[in-house]
């Protein structure tokens, strides 16, 4: 479906996990979304420090994730493409491919960080920003964005989103030293996991 309200939730989802699907959910909601698209990094080169969780696992995981929810999707935009992931780039391609309007959804977290992203002025021209942060927290750029992106502010959408204290880093400890993660990761995403034999109980990141 083109045209309409979109919001773009990238991220390296190894794995993901019960929040990102709460998140994508408070962003429809508080932005009147038609649709979530989420978009798992190719090349995530922010990450480049750990060992990632081969795509392709990624891919099928977040697709286990959005299994059965109709206003979400899957892309891989950044998972085909060779290369760097970079959000400037595919909000951009999207963008033009979908039309209508686009929101970059972020946690407060993912904000305070843009100014070290690549291009966010380009990012700003093609999207809006959905910033989810908990009742009564401020949400601002920092001085730095606001160099890197004028009218960056002008630009930012809240999304009011209790605080959720569940990562995938945490996620991935958790089953690596054999400890249940029911509720913390849905239950289709974890037959994934067992399936692919990944973090497995002994190994590290």
């Amino acid at each position: 479906m083109a045209g309409g309200r979109s919001g773009l939730l990238g991220g390296t989802f190894d794995p993901p996990h019960a929040a990102h699907l709460a998140l994508a959910e408070a962003a429809r909601a508080s932005l009147h979304l038609d649709r979530v698209v989420f978009v798992p990094a190719g090349d995530p080169w922010r990450k480049a420090g750990r060992a990632i969780t081969p795509a392709a696992a990624r891919l099928e995981m977040v697709r286990a994730l959005v299994e059965g929810v109709p206003w979400a999707e899957v892309s891989t935009v950044e998972v085909e493409r060779e290369g760097p992931s970079y959000t400037a780039d595919t909000v951009e391609v999207l963008a033009a491919a979908r039309g209508g309007l686009w929101w970059v959804i972020l946690g407060a977290d993912a904000l305070a960080d843009l100014e070290h992203w690549k291009d966010p002025a380009r990012i700003m021209a093609a999207a809006r920003l959905g910033v989810a942060a908990r009742p009564g927290a401020r949400v601002e750029a920092s001085a730095a964005l606001r160099a890197l992106a004028p009218g960056v502010e002008a630009r930012i959408d809240r999304i009011e989103m209790a605080e959720v204290d569940l990562s995938s880093t945490s996620v991935r400890a958790r089953l690596r030293a054999g400890e249940p993660v029911d509720g913390a990761v849905p239950a289709r995403v974890a037959e994934v996991i067992r399936q692919r034999g990944l973090y497995a109980p002994g190994t590290h990141d």
